[in-house]
């Protein structure tokens, strides 16, 4: 049987069309391959944030529940010291910091306040600045300080708002406080709260960042102390001792924690 030039150019068209279903049934069956692998990845992902959200929760229930034993000899001191275990193959490790041990924003006063940003490197004209200014922020006059700022100091260095004149409410507040960088806030928020009630520190709770606002603390002395601090496991023992005539009670904590 003879085929001529016509036929040739037919088988030639088909063998290009089903080359090119081919490759298009590849590339829909590699696109259906992907999609589920990114939907599988997805649904991984969720599973285990989901997972992890549940465990922490079960990190502050325990917590929550250790913090309100009735024994002294076992209950956990929210003084910073680690507390593990394990729940469904996962570790959980609960930190628990008495709000006591930080520095009050708005009972602390000029000197805790120098210190406060003196530890962090701050030089001593602009901490005490800072200190002035904050002290203006959260008292109820309008008497501005030797370096503070009232309404008529922030209005002219263009903020659009004015002192508060008012106590603070919230630790990021102190953002607000002509002067304040975000960076220096990084810096100084683990030692700050607005729930302590207190001018001074708790000693038996107070993180690093908090004990080395108090003069001659730094951040050696302040490690071996709260190195020593975690050897007690009993609420009823004494401190060891940091400052003469600066003490603080593991019995004697707030109501708040973080």
């Amino acid at each position: 049987m003879f085929y001529g030039p016509r036929h040739s150019q037919q088988k030639g068209i088909a063998l290009v069309l089903v080359l090119w279903v081919a490759l298009l049934m590849s590339v829909i069956a590699g696109g259906f391959a992907l999609s589920a692998r990114t939907e599988s990845v997805q649904s991984r992902i969720l599973f285990n944030q989901v997972q992890a959200e549940f465990l922490a929760e079960a990190g502050l229930n325990r917590a929550v529940f250790e913090l309100r034993n009735p024994d002294p000899e076992t209950r956990w001191i929210a003084d910073g010291r680690s507390y593990e275990f394990t729940l469904d193959e996962a570790k959980i490790n609960v930190q628990i910091t008495d709000e006591s041990g930080k520095i009050d924003l708005n009972l602390a006063n000029e000197e805790l306040l120098v210190g406060l940003f003196a530890s962090v490197g701050v030089e001593f004209d602009e901490a005490l600045a800072l200190s002035d200014k904050i002290q203006d922020w959260r008292d109820p006059d309008e008497e501005t300080r030797l370096a503070g700022a009232e309404d008529a100091d922030y209005f002219s260095a263009g903020y659009t708002h004015g002192a508060k004149d008012a106590p603070f409410d919230t630790v990021p507040e102190i953002l607000q406080v002509m002067g304040m960088s975000y960076e220096l806030y990084r810096k100084i928020e683990p030692a700050i709260t607005v729930y302590s009630g207190r001018g001074n520190l708790n000693l038996a709770f107070a993180p690093k960042e908090a004990l080395m606002a108090l003069g001659g603390i730094n951040a050696q002395v302040a490690e071996d102390y709260i190195n020593q601090r975690h050897e007690i496991f009993d609420m009823s023992e004494s401190l060891p001792v940091l400052i003469e005539g600066q003490t603080g009670s593991l019995r004697s904590g707030s109501t708040t924690f973080s």
